[in-house]
Parts: structure tokens; C-alpha cells; sequence
């Protein structure tokens, strides 16, 4: 049986303050106390927001505010009801609403997959997210990626990292694009490994493909028929280590991207274990001279904007990674308390 489900994503830099300390922690005790199912916390390595202020690892100036990316995944009422809370404590930020389901959409020719498990969850005696990028890697998937948690929460409870603590149960998020055959293959597979983890499927559209376009983001109205803003999200899936023009793929975008002054900006996160295309799945290792981790972008703004940002990422996505669309149905964005759009979920059928 179907669950509506909705996630709930926040982009905001990780040294935003609250009313008490930092905001991330206190937007997690906010969920922790709604006993949300499955949230996390990932910290960014790269990326610009509604100001346009580049955030990145490269240097030391540009490292004090790092994005971070906060996503809570529940029933709709559950997150409906903490979307506004969230928003109003952004100074400066995104938030988005999604909607997603624990089965595969109809009439959609590929999906992405999301599955929430601990850090050090087993399966058959090896870490979880490896034996699951493992089965998505043979059953064809275009690609996973498994991003590791520095806060969240799991089943309700807040899981978080510390200092002296193996962090064994600070949560993972994988996130794995393929057709609707593989998804609805792989989800009684994940179910009978993981009986108690959460897993959920969106719409998505793959465009491009180790260098192949196989279709253009597909073209968007402004709002629905209630005049209900409609806006897109766009992601690169490549390794750290691949480049254009001498530089890494990711960073190429951000720049790009800032230049053409995209909207809601863009975010980069690191993984630690993953694959896309023929590579299988790998992750970082002691004694090797490049990174070859998996790297996400994602990319927000206005559905009437996204198909000029798709030309700049084509440019620079000539040989290698994997890009996909999605409608995001809500989002609003925040600028020293100036808000443009809202979270009034926009029906696009309608």
C-alpha cells in the first residue's frame, strides 16, 4: 500500500545562528521533539545561496560558512506542519517540499530511490550502504551515492555526532537514480535486509548520462492553474576527481552557475561511497593520488530558468556524470528576511 510521504530539505550555511545557538542543531531538536521518522544532516563542501556569496572548502576564507543541507522525511500532515516553523527561522536560505511515497510513481520511466539507515547498520556482517550500492549496482541502476550524516534523526530518535563516540548510529542517506523496473525490483530486496529502515521513491527524469543527453529537462508553466509557483531541481552526479578544463566538474558548475546569477542557488555534497554508469561502487581509499568519492549538485530555481542552466551544465558534463530533473512543488527562498515564493504545494496536473 501507498504512503504519502513529504520531505522537507533546508540549504542554509552551517554557522547560522538560532535563537539559542546554531540553527541546525536547534531546527534537529525541532524534529527530534515532532518525533520525525528519518531527518539528516549533511554538511557541504561547496555552493552559493540567494546572495550569491561563494561557500567552499577550497580556501580558508571561504570555509567559515559551509552550506548545509538539513532533509526530513515523514508523513505530508507531520511535515507540512514543521515547513513553516523551519522557514521562519532562515535568516538567509532555501526551503523546499517534495512529494514522495514508499512505492513507485506510475507512468514515470525512471525514479529515485532514498533509503535511510545507521552509520554502522550490517548486513551480513559488512556496513549496510556498501551491501546496498552493491545490489543497486547489479540490478542496473544508473547510479547511487551514500551521504554520511553529521546530525539527524532515526525512527523519531535524534542520532548525532561527537567528538568521543564510535557514532555508530549518526545516519546515512543513499540516494540511487534508475528505471521504475529496477526501483520496484530493488524495494522487496531492500525490505527483507532492512525490514525497519525507511525508504522512499520520487519522480525524476534523467537527462544525461555519462556524456549522452537523453532528453532535456521537460519544459514547465510558470505556476499551476491556482497560480501556484512550479519550480525544478536539477542534479550533477559525478567523482570529485573528474574535470573540465582542468578543474573539478563541481566546481565548474558553482562557478558557472553563480555567474548566471541562479536563483536559489546551488549546494555540492560530498559522499563517501558510491557509483554512477559503468564504475562500480567504491569510495575513498588510504593510499591513492585523487579522490574518487562521489560529488552531488544540486541546483534550484524558477521552472523557466532551469532549461538555461541545463546549457551550462551540458558544457561541462561533455564525457562524464549523471544529470536528472525534478519538479519540487514548493520552495521558498530567503534573503535577510525577504522571501520569495512560499510552501503551498503546487499541482502541476491541475
Amino acid at each position: 500500500m501507498s504512503t504519502d510521504l513529504l520531505k522537507l530539505t533546508a540549504y542554509f550555511g552551517e554557522r547560522s545562528r538560532g535563537g539559542r545557538g546554531f540553527l541546525a542543531d536547534e531546527l534537529l531538536d525541532r524534529l527530534g521533539r515532532a518525533e520525525v521518522a528519518d531527518s539528516v544532516v549533511l554538511r557541504g563542501i561547496g555552493g552559493f545561496g540567494p546572495s550569491h556569496q561563494l561557500r567552499t572548502d577550497r580556501t580558508l576564507s571561504t570555509s567559515e560558512d559551509l552550506p548545509v543541507a538539513l532533509a526530513a522525511v515523514d508523513r505530508a500532515e507531520r511535515i507540512q506542519a514543521l515547513a513553516e516553523p523551519v522557514a521562519a527561522a532562515l535568516s538567509r536560505g532555501v526551503v523546499t517540499l517534495e512529494r514522495a511515497s514508499t512505492t513507485v510513481p506510475v507512468g514515470t520511466g525512471s525514479a529515485k530511490l532514498t533509503v535511510y539507515v545507521g552509520r554502522q547498520t550490517r548486513i551480513a556482517g559488512r556496513p549496510a550502504y556498501r551491501e546496498i550500492c552493491a545490489l543497486l549496482y547489479l540490478l542496473g541502476f544508473a547510479g547511487a551515492t551514500t551521504f554520511l550524516g553529521v546530525d539527524g534523526t532515526e525512527h523519531g530518535i535524534r542520532r548525532r555526532a561527537r567528538f568521543f563516540s564510535t557514532n555508530t548510529e549518526v545516519p546515512v542517506m543513499i540516494l540511487a537514480v534508475g528505471d521504475t523496473a529496477q526501483v520496484t525490483a530493488a524495494l522487496p530486496r531492500l525490505r527483507e535486509l532492512l525490514p525497519t529502515a525507511v525508504t522512499t521513491v520520487e519522480r525524476l527524469q534523467v537527462c544525461k548520462r555519462d556524456g549522452r543527453v537523453i532528453g532535456r529537462p521537460a519544459a514547465l508553466p510558470a505556476t499551476d492553474a491556482r497560480g501556484v509557483p512550479l519550480w525544478q531541481k536539477l542534479t550533477i552526479h559525478t567523482l570529485e576527481a573528474q574535470r573540465a578544463d582542468g578543474a573539478p566538474i563541481h566546481r565548474r558548475v558553482v562557478d558557472a552557475l553563480r555567474a548566471g546569477r541562479a536563483s536559489a542557488g546551488a549546494t555540492v555534497l560530498r559522499g563517501i561511497w558510491g557509483f554512477h554508469g559503468a564504475h562500480e561502487p567504491h569510495g575513498d581509499k588510504l593510499f591513492q593520488l585523487g579522490r574518487e568519492v562521489p560529488v552531488t549538485t544540486v541546483v534550484l530555481d524558477s521552472a523557466d530558468r532551469i532549461a538555461a542552466h541545463f546549457d551550462l551544465i551540458d558544457e561541462l558534463t561533455g564525457a562524464h556524470g549523471l544529470v536528472t530533473s525534478e519538479l519540487v512543488p514548493a520552495m521558498v527562498t530567503i534573503d535577510g528576511g525577504v522571501r520569495n515564493g512560499g510552501l503551498t504545494l503546487a499541482d502541476p496536473t491541475r
